[in-house]
């Protein structure tokens, strides 16, 4: 069970400020989702008679793309035959 101490607590590591009216409810809040988990550790986990693995993956497979004059065609400024993004730092 959690106390208005713990709440608190848990709002200082969240670095969220729970004021002191909503104290009471923060702290209920939190004991009806722990009275779920108590509900969901009761439930038995089913468990797959046999489980299969698939390869999702495919093999490359080279095709034609757009040349470097294409692929720059519609930038505003290309550099050196690059984009030019703006600086981040």
């Amino acid at each position: 069970m959690i106390t208005e101490r713990d709440t608190e607590h848990i709002g200082q590591l969240a670095d969220i400020a729970i004021h002191r009216e909503e104290l009471a409810l923060f702290t209920s809040r939190f004991n009806e989702i722990l009275e779920y988990f108590d509900i969901l550790d009761t439930v038995e986990a089913v468990k797959e008679e046999e489980e299969r693995s698939y390869n999702i993956l495919r093999e490359d497979e080279v095709v034609p793309s757009l040349s470097q004059e294409e692929a720059l065609a519609n930038t505003t400024g290309p550099e050196e035959g690059f984009f030019r993004a703006p600086r981040v730092m």
